[in-house]
């Protein structure tokens, strides 16, 4: 982005939670990234940015903030850098005025502000901890559908098919011991598997296999709107916004992916809050962080928070 808001270029990069892949890798993502917005920019490639807003998952607690800023302003030297969380870009993203933004990707989590100004959190525990509806838990409810399937049957139904498919196993021993090794790189991506086969359309030359799965699958992807919806739920109590007119924004990596999943989403969303409106972020969170970072050049301050 230029001094002016224009967007000069866009581009992405690998995961960069450093809690999750640690922080090396997180820079590095960062640095690529950068590095292919300046290219589509058609700037120079010793161009140095003059700012740069790093909003990432994982960098809530202080001391992860810090050595994140401090790694940033190692790889970028002659750059002003601010670091804030995911949850904070959120926030920038999606305008004035009250809001709640319910984020669905790998992980889940909402964030929201009053008229007042007052901002809270509900959900971002983890994988570990929670993290429901989130893709890592869709992809680990499918894996266990399926597993319960094999045990009482002894095969594969064509949902668990799919999955094995998708990971590349032969066995579920396979899945279970690299969601061991790595449940990251396991349980988020069956997500998209679950959302093809919930939207699988209905037909009058369907067999029974592939009405089971589809009706596996939306039953998963139920559960998870229904925890997903119940994150705003709870955000809207404490910040008082049951019977008030809001906005609430869905965004991450799992929405526009999935019919079935957002419609339930949706449904429940407005028997709880009837008054509210239901879209999405005004602006990317990566364009959120552009203009934060294009604030941090108009205080003329390297900010450390």
């Amino acid at each position: 982005m230029d001094e002016a808001g224009v967007v000069l270029g866009r581009s992405q990069a690998g995961p960069s939670n450093p809690l999750r892949i640690g922080f090396g890798a997180a820079i590095g993502a960062i640095h690529e990234a950068s590095r292919q917005a300046l290219v589509q920019a058609g700037l120079p490639g010793y161009t140095a940015a003059a700012a740069l807003c790093a909003g990432l998952a994982g960098a809530g607690p202080p001391e992860s903030a810090e050595k994140i800023r401090a790694l940033l302003a190692s790889e970028f030297p002659k750059t002003k850098i601010e670091v804030c969380t995911d949850l904070d870009l959120a926030l920038a993203a999606a305008g004035a005025g009250a809001v709640i933004v319910l984020l669905a990707g790998t992980g889940s989590f909402a964030v929201g502000r009053n008229a007042a100004g007052e901002t809270a959190r509900a959900g971002g525990y983890g994988s570990q901890i929670g993290d429901e509806g989130s893709a890592y838990d869709i992809g680990r409810r499918a894996v266990l559908t399926a597993m319960h399937e094999n045990d009482r049957t002894g095969t594969d139904a064509l949902l668990g098919q799919r999955l094995l498919r998708e990971l590349g196993c032969a066995n579920w021993s396979e899945v279970k011991a690299r969601a061991q090794a790595a449940s990251d790189e396991v349980f988020p991506r069956l997500f998209s598997v679950v959302a093809m086969v919930a939207d699988w359309l209905e037909t009058p030359s369907e067999t029974s296999e592939e009405t089971a799965a589809r009706n596996e699958a939306r039953g998963i992807l139920r559960a998870a709107a229904l925890d997903l919806a119940s994150l705003t739920e709870n955000l809207a109590e404490r910040l008082q916004l049951r019977e008030t007119r809001f906005v609430i924004a869905k965004t991450g990596g799992m929405m526009g992916r999935a019919k079935y999943l957002e419609s339930a989403i949706d449904e429940r969303l407005r028997e709880a809050f009837p008054l509210a409106e239901i879209g999405s972020l005004r602006t990317s969170p990566a364009e959120a962080a552009a203009r934060l970072a294009l604030g941090l050049l108009a205080s003329g301050d390297n900010a450390e928070h």
